[in-house]
């Protein structure tokens, strides 16, 4: 061990000093275990490497044997995480089933559930022809409750309709005339199933017509002179008419003072009824009975039972010549006040009248166009829309037939009656201009627009 510690030192030495040096061993052929082991098996043991070619050799043979092994361990790592990789993302990579793979799961269905899929499936479309049947049975009774409803009110005369704009004035050759009057037409009526006509005039005769072919059905003459109520007829001017709902009766009423109750059918005089003291200027019956009112000149209203041939009673309130009347279904009538320049309205059950203004002139002309609303007409030309809540008009048609004279003194032409189709927006008026034009009523009768 000193020899090779001195060998050591002197080659250290000698590679200082630039000189080589030899040292002799005396081991080198020895059999002595230690002694004879050689400087490759002692540098093994010591793990050192050896020097020379052969142990730079082994070392580097060592050396790529490392590397080989890094080499295999890393590879072995990354196929690991390749492996980690493709299992996590194995759902994603997977390509989307065919059809044919879902016919054949859903051809897989047992015949339980397919038993439980139909059952579900009649129910359901079980409830969804009942939910159909409901609805058309709620839209049924719906339509039906409706229709009831609106025969309830036209049997009542409260349904309201709008016809106004689907009115077209009539072509000359839709327009018939009827001769038979000796003097001026006063009044018509006609019947409610509109299949004739009962027309007065001031030669004292009433003729009835047939609506279809324009013939005289019946004439009612004039009575004679003196046999006023012994022979049936009229003696002087026939100002009014009225007939009742059912077409039962006719009642008309002339410048004697006199009202004759007529069967309206075979045109049989029935009754006659006296107490006014003046000309009978307005008559109207309470539709669905057979109460009579009446109006005259002696600024009364009368009221008259003609099932019973007896008189009611007698309303008082005009301060001039009462001028017309009207009634609809209430116990109520409505009169033109004439020069009093009022529209009145009478409840009979509580013996009171409600008293409009609203026209210059005098009030010629009313009627009712349903239970809440009226029109009416005066000589200075104006037509008004009432409410019968609202004593003021609701609507003023002034001048509504234009003017008439000569420029600086003109007047307008007066209205001379007025009409309406009961229960609807259409209104007519006639006038001393010879002509009679058609008006619509506005939303909520505040309004009148010229049709024709």
């Amino acid at each position: 061990m000193a020899a090779y510690q001195e060998a050591e030192s002197c080659q250290a030495a000698g590679v200082r000093g630039g000189f080589s040096c030899h040292v002799s061993s005396p081991v080198v052929t020895g059999t002595h275990p230690v002694g004879s082991m050689s400087a490759k098996a002692a540098a093994r043991k010591r793990g050192k490497p050896a020097s020379g070619a052969g142990a730079s050799a082994a070392a580097g043979k060592r050396r790529r044997k490392a590397v080989s092994a890094g080499d295999r361990g890393k590879s072995k790592g990354g196929t690991k995480m390749n492996e980690e990789i493709s299992s996590d993302s194995e759902s994603e990579s997977l390509p989307p089933r065919r059809p044919e793979e879902e016919e054949e799961e859903e051809l897989e269905e047992t015949a339980q559930e397919k038993k439980l899929r139909l059952a579900k499936l009649y129910l359901e479309q079980l409830r969804q022809q009942e939910e159909e049947k409901a609805e058309a049975r709620a839209f049924e009774e719906d339509q039906v409750a409706g229709r009831l409803k609106e025969d309830v009110l036209e049997q009542r005369g409260r349904l309201q309709k709008s016809v106004a704009k689907e009115i077209q004035a009539p072509a000359s050759t839709d327009i018939r005339v009827l001769r038979g009057h000796q003097l001026s037409i006063t009044c018509l009526v006609i019947t409610p199933d509109d299949s004739a006509i009962f027309s007065a005039a001031k030669d004292c005769t009433i003729i009835k017509w047939s609506v279809e072919s324009g013939r005289k059905l019946h004439v009612i003459p004039r009575a004679k002179k003196g046999a006023e109520g012994k022979s049936p007829g009229h003696s002087s001017h026939v100002l009014c008419m009225a007939i009742s709902s059912d077409g039962k009766y006719l009642a008309s009423g002339d410048r004697s003072k006199l009202i004759l109750i007529w069967e309206a059918q075979s045109c049989q005089n029935l009754y006659t009824f006296t107490g006014h003291r003046d000309a009978v200027s307005g008559l109207a019956f309470r539709r669905g009975t057979h109460q009579l009112y009446s109006t005259s000149h002696d600024r009364s209203v009368k009221v008259w039972n003609v099932a019973e041939n007896s008189y009611v009673e007698t309303l008082f309130g005009h301060q001039d010549s009462v001028a017309a009347l009207d009634a609809l279904g209430r116990e109520c009538c409505v009169t033109a006040g004439g020069r009093d320049g009022t529209v009145r309205v009478w409840k009979i059950p509580e013996e009171s009248q409600l008293v409009f203004y609203g026209h210059q002139g005098s009030i010629d002309c009313i009627h009712l166009i349903n239970e809440e609303h009226m029109v009416s007409g005066a000589d200075d030309g104006s037509v008004a829309l009432w409410g019968l809540s609202k004593k003021r008009p609701l609507a003023l048609q002034r001048e509504a037939h234009g003017m008439r004279g000569e420029p600086g003194l003109e007047q307008p032409f007066w209205i001379s009656s007025v009409a309406a189709l009961l229960n609807t927006d259409l209104v007519a008026t006639g006038s001393h201009s010879s002509c009679v034009r058609l008006w619509q009523c506005g939303e909520g009768f505040r309004r009148l627009d010229l049709l024709c």
